[in-house]
């Protein structure tokens, strides 16, 4: 009787063991799944969270540029349709959605970005010589303001300095950018801070207008702390970027749209975590639109969700495609 008693505890044990190894073979199946097709709640929710929390933010940028450069991304499940498609710059692009500066420095990422469904892709910085930057730690995530805090560049140092101080640099520049032999010519844009005296960007709208500088990216991270930050890392000293940034970035793109009389093109970035976000900064003058941050909070599905809310938003406010609706606040 112990015998049948033991043999049926070790049955027992074997098939809760057996059932273990199925029930957690299933969850990885069905995470990977989730994974690979872009599940935006199972990014969103719990993929992203749980990232944060077991890995340091710079890790996890090299890490997320490593497994896109490897092509391991969802790929977009949203079909640009012609309302999205934008030409400007003397480009036709499929959406007004891009990847900011920042993230793939080195450019090695950019086939998995297109991947993940932007519509254009931002490389770089360019040095002369490689940099080290600035000692770690240096990038602090502000999780319960959707923003981070980066001091790995000079970003967030005196930005307007070319402008109001050389603007024989910028001059230059232009020089060595028309006697390149090749048509056409890359199109030079100009990005400013969103910290800047009503003067500054006056002076700026001047020298952009003089230079005929073919665009702007307005805006950088910025160095002020909004009082409503709510995270212990909200003093760490760099640039602010993320949703705290959105409001101060959008009336930056509506007050040089004004001063420059919407004749150059702009680029808007800075707190753009949704469709309605975009459109924000679409209306208030930006022919195309950026995100970063959002990408590290919400994971590759952000790019899609942003390009669909977008899309129905143009059709729900009476606008058959994005050029429509580029600068509509000035036209009310």
């Amino acid at each position: 009787m112990q015998g049948r008693m033991a043999g049926a505890g070790k049955s027992l044990k074997k098939q809760l063991k057996d059932a273990l190894i199925i029930l957690g073979g299933g969850s990885l199946l069905f995470t990977s799944y989730l994974t690979a097709v872009g599940d935006e709640q199972f990014y969103s929710n719990l993929l992203m969270p749980i990232l944060q929390k077991l890995v340091n933010p710079e890790l996890a940028h090299t890490l997320s540029v490593q497994m896109i450069s490897w092509g391991l991304v969802p790929r977009s499940r949203h079909k640009d349709s012609s309302t999205l498609e934008v030409q400007v710059l003397g480009k036709k692009f499929r959406n007004p959605v891009g990847m900011a500066a920042g993230f793939d420095k080195h450019g090695e990422a950019v086939d998995g970005l297109f991947k993940v469904g932007f519509g254009f892709v931002e490389i770089g910085s360019i040095t002369p010589k490689p940099q080290d930057g600035n000692p770690k730690p240096r990038v602090f995530r502000l999780t319960e303001d959707q923003a981070v805090i980066n001091r790995i560049g000079g970003n967030y140092t005196n930005v307007c300095f070319t402008f109001l101080h050389e603007p024989g640099l910028l001059l230059q520049v232009k020089k060595e950018r028309d006697a390149l032999k090749c048509e056409p010519k890359p199109a030079l844009l100009v990005k400013i801070a969103p910290d800047l005296k009503p003067q500054d960007k006056q002076d700026i709208a001047s020298v952009v207008n003089e230079l005929g500088i073919d665009g702007m990216v307005i805006t950088n991270t910025t160095i002020s702390r909004p009082p409503s930050l709510q995270s212990a890392h909200r003093e760490e000293i760099g640039g602010l970027s993320g949703v705290p940034l959105r409001n101060m970035a959008t009336q930056t793109v509506r007050e040089m749209y004004s001063l420059t009389k919407g004749k150059v093109p702009i680029i808007g970035v800075g707190g753009v975590h949704s469709g309605q976000d975009a459109l924000e900064k679409i209306r208030a003058g930006a022919s195309l639109v950026q995100l970063y941050t959002a990408l590290t909070y919400e994971g590759p599905p952000i790019v899609s969700r942003v390009k669909r809310e977008l899309e129905d938003l143009l059709k729900e406010q009476g606008f058959s495609n994005v050029t429509e609706a580029i600068g509509a606040d000035h036209r009310r």
